[in-house]
């Protein structure tokens, strides 16, 4: 496997950063759709895509946690008062 370059313009380091962190939210969306199907908590067609939009991986990680004990879809995207 190839090294990672590191680029010296912080134009490229910034865009290359950007675009790390998108494919992570990408990757983190997909699992977390993947283990709400194993746990058989398939979304509707209007879930999928919000799941599949969000680039905030807090948001993300914070899905993924509650999929672990979540009965229902709704106490997924249930936010905490």
């Amino acid at each position: 496997m190839e090294p990672i370059p590191e680029y010296k313009n912080a134009f490229a380091r910034k865009y290359v950063a950007q675009g790390r962190a998108e494919g992570e939210a990408e990757g983190e969306a997909k699992a977390l759709l993947a283990f709400l199907a194993a746990r058989q908590l398939i979304p509707s067609g209007e879930d999928r895509e919000r799941i599949l939009a969000c680039r905030d991986l807090a948001t993300l990680e914070r899905w993924i946690a509650r999929a672990a004990a979540a009965r229902t879809l709704a106490e997924l995207f249930e936010e905490q008062g």
